[in-house]
């Protein structure tokens, strides 16, 4: 793992989000399809893909059941306990719809309404990944969403994880489909004759899902377009070098382009951390996806002292950041940009990505810089209420008026002056 300067420091910024000419070019096509042919594309894409042919897109009952006999009990109940400590950090994000009266008799509120349906894609592959589906329902049931459809790419034998079934079960899904790819988010976004459209699709996926997502926005709502997985540990000489290490392989083993960053002011940290990646790669089953991410993405850099090392953290705006200091809790204060923070050195990153509550679904790219994690928020919608009093529009029609006028929209100004008048008429 190469160490270097902080005055080299290089941005977490990567353009694989954007894709190929190629690759979006067949995105745009699956969608298109979809949205002609429906079923039909549908059964066709997946069977081309997913290499299985499919009649029916739903998971039946009788699939949720294998599912229960298949996870282990204490598997179940860790997802939901899991679940449980989701939903209650989530549920103090609840905000309350509210309205305020004038001295003048006007009322002025906002009114929070739950999306009426939204969609949630979990990932196939070679992983299974409950903690996605818990990180993507819960806030939305909490939220008040009454429809959530789950989709995901069904295996060769075209069924779904049997812990992904559970984890959507335990979460209160109701609809889930067989269905991965772009042609799985052209379906939630325009409907086919098995899949009815949702208003919102969240979840992580390939190259090709993030394309769709960002294709169909507009149509509907998305939460985010995710990038490779990132984690910057900010440390001290008080770090364990051998627990750092760990944490930056757990991010480095999501993907060749996942990038582990460590920023220090510790020379001999750097050394024994850096020396740390390599022994413990060697044992590590995912190690070639995580050499690779290590050796494009990996980096420690070295400060000159902390005030410098929080600097460079916010010029990363990191997914995840762990600070492993004597003084942890007191530099909260001074990060700025990050999609999670881990205090400490018990808070290591996968405590976050499985079972302590926060979202796991974070900004990456850098957008941490103005974006948040998936929240309740990210499934309601607000609508500004306004009950404006006579009196209020007496004392303001002409400032109403004026502005409208200043803006050559001389309608407007009309509308607000034609209520005035005929009141002075009527009188």
């Amino acid at each position: 793992m190469r160490i270097q300067k902080v005055t080299d420091l290089v941005s977490l910024k990567r353009s694989i989000e954007a894709g190929t000419s190629e690759q979006q070019a067949v995105v745009k096509a699956i969608i298109a399809d979809v949205r002609s042919r429906r079923d039909e594309a549908l059964r066709e894409y997946t069977e081309k893909f997913d290499r299985i042919q499919l009649t029916d897109f739903s998971v039946t009952d009788s699939e949720m059941e294998e599912a229960y006999r298949q996870v282990d009990a204490d598997l179940i109940a860790t997802i939901r306990e899991a679940a449980e400590n989701i939903r209650i950090y989530h549920e103090k994000q609840l905000r309350p719809s509210w309205m305020t009266t004038e001295e003048n008799g006007t009322i002025l509120g906002q009114k929070i309404t739950a999306l009426d349906s939204v969609g949630v894609y979990v990932p196939g592959g070679t992983a299974a990944y409950p903690s996605s589906v818990l990180m993507n329902v819960v806030p939305a049931k909490v939220a008040g969403v009454e429809r959530i459809v789950m989709v995901s790419p069904p295996d060769e034998n075209g069924k779904l994880p049997a812990a992904v079934l559970v984890a959507a079960k335990e979460a209160g899904v109701k609809e889930i489909y067989k269905a991965g790819g772009a042609q799985a988010i052209a379906a939630l976004a325009y409907g086919t004759e098995s899949i009815n459209p949702v208003d919102k699709i969240t979840g992580p996926g390939n190259i090709f899902v993030a394309l769709a997502k960002r294709e169909v926005y507009g149509d509907v709502d998305i939460d985010m377009i995710a990038g490779p997985s990132e984690i910057a540990v900010l440390a001290d000489d008080t770090a364990k070098a051998a627990e750092v290490a760990a944490d930056l392989l757990s991010q480095a083993e999501h993907d060749p382009r996942a990038c582990s960053v460590l920023v220090t002011p510790s020379e001999l940290l750097a050394e024994q951390v850096a020396a740390e990646i390599e022994k413990q790669l060697a044992t590590l089953p995912r190690q070639e996806i995580a050499s690779r991410s290590i050796a494009d993405y990996g980096a420690i850099y070295i400060t000159a002292n902390m005030e410098e090392a929080v600097a460079a953290v916010n010029q990363l705006a990191p997914e995840h950041l762990e600070i492993q200091c004597a003084n942890a809790i007191g530099l909260l204060g001074k990060i700025r940009h990050a999609g999670a923070i881990f205090i400490g050195r018990y808070s290591s990153e996968p405590v976050g990505d499985y079972f302590a509550g926060p979202n796991h679904v974070l900004p990456t790219n850098g957008t941490a810089r103005f974006s948040s994690p998936l929240n309740v928020d990210d499934f309601q919608k607000k609508s500004s209420v306004i009950i404006y009093s006579e009196t209020a529009l007496k004392e303001n029609s002409a400032k109403i008026a004026s502005f409208a006028r200043t803006e050559g929209l001389e309608a407007h100004a009309r509308a607000v002056e034609i209520r005035i008048n005929n009141d002075k008429k009527n009188f």
